[in-house]
């Protein structure tokens, strides 16, 4: 057995126990960083009425709480299922250095976990989605862009 597959039996593990304990869908993941693991998660969707509490974000939020910091360098993510697309821009956000999967996202939309329609939406133009995104008051954040643009002792990220 590879160590790939070792980190990714510990995923796997992590879903099957979300599952049994109807914490949410049967998906789970690992972050791991010179072959430790620093952080663990599970589908937590339904114990903590949470929709964002997927394995990949609750697994991405244990490891940047272990390591002090906001982005997984140098990091690898073994999580059981491909990622969806919301969980695939937190993973870019934090910049890990690989992603490995297990199930497919055609696996996922078998038992129940399509996201077709979202991946659609996003190459949709915003006029066209299916849930109305309305455009308001842009005068007053651009002020707070331009502010952020000026300031002079941010965190650039």
């Amino acid at each position: 057995m590879t160590r790939e597959e070792k980190f990714m039996q510990e995923a796997v593990a992590l879903s099957k126990q979300g599952m049994l304990n109807n914490e949410g869908g049967p998906f789970g993941c690992i972050v791991v960083k010179d072959d430790v693991i620093i952080g663990r998660g599970n589908n937590k969707v339904i114990c903590n009425q949470d929709p964002t509490a997927h394995a990949e974000i609750t697994a991405i939020r244990d490891a940047c709480k272990t390591l002090g910091t906001y982005q997984l360098d140098g990091c690898e993510i073994y999580t059981s299922c491909e990622p969806c697309p919301m969980c695939l821009g937190a993973i870019y956000w934090a910049r890990p250095k690989v992603v490995y999967y297990a199930n497919t996202r055609e696996d996922a939309a078998s038992i129940g976990f399509d996201d077709a329609m979202i991946y659609q939406e996003m190459s949709t133009a915003i006029g066209s989605r299916k849930i109305p995104i309305i455009g308001i008051d842009k005068k007053s954040a651009l002020k707070v862009f331009q502010e952020w643009s000026n300031k002079t002792d941010k965190n650039v990220y």
